[in-house]
């Protein structure tokens, strides 16, 4: 039967018709839905983890104890997976293992343009990369058939058009596998030195099979035109390609990692002139002149985010479909800047830090928009969990200007997924700053996630329910303070005492997501227009839910509004107030 689906629901399905048995990932976009649609599938494990790092060490278990495993992350998680995957690629497997990696050129959704192509070959790992829906349900499967052949994870790296581009997948019967029985094996698991060492060895001998055998299981495709122009690609940049010089011989690679070299080389003695296109780094180009074989590749395209056919075309080609310039006279679309959601419950606590004139070290989620206006008030973001180890590390500098003013602000999920460890480090090491948890009880940046904190797993089923006060008491914490962070000015109160602490101290800033069910309210700001002075406070805020009038006092769309009550604290007149929907 074929359907349509996402290059990420196909990485489902071909896990799925895999047999895999145990899927543990941790949200990333463009990568949620993958591990999304696996817990629609019965008879499996699949969990959200609470980290990548997590998530990796797991399945690294179920592999050894005999099944089919997956973990799923996006390119910046592999950062935090790269401990375990790196020591995985000497271990080898028990059953297959899949580690599926979604890079996002364009950052769409990401603090950068990391290429993950560096870590397959840094860690001496296959990497498959499909192209589209078909492909990614075909190279799941055949990255656990030859993770157990050639006993090795095995990578498979998406991008955000593929994970996200909907085609059509031919859906057969799941496989059974056999469980492998668990054998006890110290010299192939246990990473000692002595051990490692051995393995090292094992790890290169691979290498060289998996080029060996690469022309027959490396899914790779050749296509035959002119012999003028001949084309090496991967992935997305293929589909590319194929719309912009159909008449070019194209070598599409399916393993791109190891590099076939003498499939390329042959491929590039029957054409003319040979030119890599690949998005991100010249990854392909740096191996192929390596080998001395003469191409072109980065000094014609860019390094830079993602590609188009309509650029490919011209610059091969030097011409432009008629379609590309007439869309080039089209009037641009007005810029419009991202702003948090009506009722979001973290503007108001932004707000207090700003009036606060607070040093903020933000994390990454829906609050880093926190920085933007009308909030200003996020002074750095660097990575997942990072905030709480730069206000320490601020902290300990001894800056006068920063000293008693430095805040980490962190959400629910991260502080789990990264921000606990930072905290025991800031009170062990005597640290003076104050930590504000948004707990908005869901995942929120990447499509509302369960998390520890939530009650349910996955599949929505309870699950233990993490207490974060007693946690950060467990941690040495001794002041721990909860706000509503849609009451701003008692959120600022309490955010200005604990500031004057001379230790760490948290805030847990709790109201639920305005898009989850529990965070919808039943009411609506209502404007009494005699009292209104058009002073604008209310619409300073840039809630979605308040626009300015024709005579410049606040409208409110009473669809969209969630009765959060942030413009009535902030309206000095009274000229707001609350309604039942």
């Amino acid at each position: 039967m074929k359907k349509i689906l996402l290059g990420n629901e196909a990485v489902a399905r071909g896990a799925l018709e895999a047999g895999v048995r145990v899927v543990s990932s941790y949200p990333g976009t463009p990568s949620t839905e993958i591990t999304e649609a696996i817990s629609h599938y019965p008879d499996l494990h699949c969990e959200w983890a609470v980290n990548e790092k997590v998530g990796m060490e797991t399945v690294i278990g179920a592999s050894i104890a005999g099944v089919r495993a997956m973990t799923c992350m996006k390119h910046v998680g592999l950062n935090v997976a790269a401990d375990p995957l790196f020591t995985s690629s000497y271990t080898g497997v028990g059953a297959g293992l899949v580690v599926v990696v979604a890079d996002d050129p364009g950052m769409h959704s990401s603090q950068n343009e990391q290429d993950s192509r560096h870590y397959a070959r840094a860690a001496k790992l296959p990497m498959l990369e499909p192209s589209d829906s078909q492909e990614c349900a075909d190279f799941t499967q055949m990255a656990f058939r030859l993770s157990e052949e050639y006993d090795t994870p095995v990578m498979i790296r998406l991008t955000t058009r593929v994970s996200h581009s909907r085609s059509l997948v031919e859906e057969s019967d799941p496989e059974t596998p056999a469980v492998k029985p668990y054998a006890k094996d110290m010299a192939k698991f246990v990473m000692m030195p002595t051990m490692a060492i051995a393995r090292h060895a094992v790890v290169e001998q691979r290498q060289t099979a998996l080029v060996a055998a690469s022309p027959e299981v490396g899914l790779h495709k050749t296509r035959r035109g002119s012999s003028g122009l001949g084309i090496v690609t991967s992935g997305i940049a293929y589909q590319y390609v194929r719309e912009a010089l159909p008449d070019a011989s194209v070598l599409k690679l399916g393993m791109i990692w190891p590099l076939s070299i003498d499939l390329i080389r042959d491929f590039a003695a029957t054409v003319d002139r040979l030119v890599i296109v690949e998005e991100l780094d010249p990854f392909l180009e740096t191996e192929i002149r390596a080998a001395g074989i003469p191409c072109e590749g980065k000094s014609l395209f860019s390094l830079l985010g993602e590609y188009t056919a309509t650029e490919i075309q011209a610059v091969l080609t030097g011409t432009l479909p008629t379609a590309a310039v007439s869309c080039d006279v089209m009037p641009a679309a007005l810029a419009r800047p991202p702003v948090m959601c009506a009722g979001c419950p973290h503007k108001g606590l932004f707000l207090a830090l700003s009036r606060l004139k607070a040093v903020v070290m933000g994390d990454i989620g829906c609050y880093t928009l926190g920085a933007l206006a009308p909030m200003n008030a996020m002074d750095a973001c660097v990575c997942m969990g990072a905030s709480i180890g730069m206000a320490h590390g601020a902290d300990k500098a001894g800056t006068p200007e920063l000293t008693g003013h430095t805040v980490a602000v962190i959400g629910d999920s991260t502080f789990i997924h990264s921000g606990v460890g930072n905290l025991i480090n800031a009170v062990y090491n005597r640290s003076a700053i104050t930590v504000v948890i948004l707990d908005n009880s869901i995942t929120g940046m990447t499509g509302h996630q369960q998390n520890p904190t939530t009650g349910l797993d996955i599949r929505l089923q309870p699950a233990p329910t993490l207490d974060l006060e007693a946690l950060c008491a467990a941690i040495g914490v001794r002041s721990i303070r909860v706000v509503d962070p849609a009451d701003t000015f008692a959120s600022q109160k309490v955010l200005a005492e604990e500031l004057a602490k001379p230790e760490v101290s948290v805030v847990i800033a709790r109201r639920p997501c305005a898009l989850i069910p529990t965070g919808k309210g039943t009411e609506r700001a209502v404007v009494d227009y005699e009292k209104c002075t058009k002073c604008g406070a209310c619409l300073r805020l840039m809630c979605p839910a308040l626009t300015p009038g024709a005579d410049g006092k606040p409208v409110v769309d009473p669809d969209t509004c969630n009765g959060c009550g942030l413009c009535i604290g902030v309206c000095r007149f009274g000229a707001l107030g609350k309604e039942k929907k």
